[in-house]
């Protein structure tokens, strides 16, 4: 049984809470760029999104709903991506699926929930050791954003301090990672990515743990989906799979909106000379055409005690994309509105302890009722 679950940092949550831990250094080492409210005014895959709810929802560490906040808005007919007002999904939204769907979709609509779970000891302490980790091999300078666009030029930005690093053989950690999955636009960030002995580039995910035991299978599913959905967009980012006009039409973002103060002076340092989005972007897009850098060979996931940064274990996962992308597809099916979302099967009920909307959850109090009466309640696809 899994009872450590709400124990672990997503890189979303991780990027929330960075942004009160963010120090700068000197330029001429590789530095990554935050704007303080990463991941489209955060609250990543983990924090509550903006008002436009463009960020990813964890999971896991319960609390009361006596008083339970009100939804932010009133829900609108359609999909849940239509509904939410999500330009796209982070890594994480579609992890936390493979936990409980309706967790993740109460989460959406009860962000002042999940706002708490982030500012929980457990997630900071976790993110403590993340940013422990991306303060060894680069500095976090703060870099003031003004608008949507600033923010997602700070990811660009980001990726393109790390290709010479990369295409150097050196490790790079917190890279963020985005392209168009089935027709969806979905982003995270991979904690890190370096060269074995042999060459080989590996994605190292750590995860920490409040229980010194490795997870049990439920959240062995989701790391699982997590690591793979990673590569998916690294080796597309990779390939220069990605296109302008996915940003221009999924984010609706302007390639003419002059870039803020902050950002520009951060480009300048490093050496590039752009005035707008657009600018950025294409200089983005061109680096990542002709970078010649390898898709991931090995997909590892690390676990850690959380208290005292103990190692725990290290598992190689085996990557079949057409197995990922069968599982991603039926996941994305909630998003598109083809289905309603699902909760856990009544052998998994155990989940609904570490819950923070299960005193509000029906699909839990249908399931007990169709044991009571005898009607046995249908298994999840």
């Amino acid at each position: 049984m899994d009872s450590d679950f709400g124990d672990e940092i997503s890189d979303a949550e991780f990027m929330h809470i960075q942004s009160e831990f963010l120090c700068s250094g000197p330029i001429g080492k590789h530095q990554s760029s935050h704007d303080g409210e990463d991941c489209e005014a955060k609250p990543d895959l983990s924090g509550v999104r903006s008002a436009e709810l463009e960020e990813a929802k964890g999971g896991g560490v319960g609390y009361g709903l006596d008083a339970a906040p009100k939804r932010k808005r009133e829900l609108v007919d359609g999909s849940p991506l239509d509904r939410f007002e999500l330009r796209y999904l982070c890594v994480t939204d579609i992890c936390g699926q493979a936990w409980c769907e309706l967790q993740v979709a109460h989460g959406f609509e009860l962000p002042d929930v999940v706002k708490r779970q982030d500012e929980s000891q457990e997630v900071r302490a976790g993110a403590s050791i993340h940013l422990a980790r991306e303060l060894e091999v680069h500095d976090v300078v703060p870099v003031s954003a003004q608008s949507r666009e600033d923010r997602w030029a700070l990811k660009f930005l980001n990726v393109l301090g790390m290709i010479p690093v990369l295409q150097a053989g050196s490790c790079v950690r917190e890279m963020p990672v985005f392209g168009v999955l089935e027709g969806i636009f979905v982003m995270g960030v991979i904690d890190e990515l370096h060269y074995s002995h042999k060459g080989e580039l590996v994605l190292n995910e750590l995860k920490t743990r409040g229980h010194n035991s490795l997870p049990g299978r439920a959240q062995d599913r989701s790391h699982r989906l997590q690591v793979g959905l990673y590569k998916l967009l690294y080796d597309g980012l990779v390939r220069g799979q990605l296109e302008r006009e996915d940003f221009i039409r999924s984010l609706q973002l302007q390639p003419g909106q002059p870039l803020g103060s902050g950002v520009m002076e951060h480009a300048q340092k490093l050496g590039l000379q752009v005035g707008t989005f657009g600018d950025l972007l294409d200089l983005l897009l061109m680096n990542l055409t002709y970078c010649e850098l390898p898709t991931i060979d090995v997909l590892r996931l690390e676990y850690c005690h959380r208290g005292s940064g103990t190692p725990i274990a290290t598992r190689e996962v085996p990557f079949d994309e057409t197995q990922l992308r069968v599982e991603l597809q039926q996941h994305l099916s909630y998003w598109t509105g083809q289905r309603e979302a699902r909760g856990v099967d009544i052998e998994e009920a155990w989940k609904c302890r570490y819950c923070s909307f299960v005193e509000l959850c029906e699909w839990r109090k249908e399931r007990l009722q169709q044991e009571l009466t005898g009607h046995p309640s249908k298994r999840l696809k």
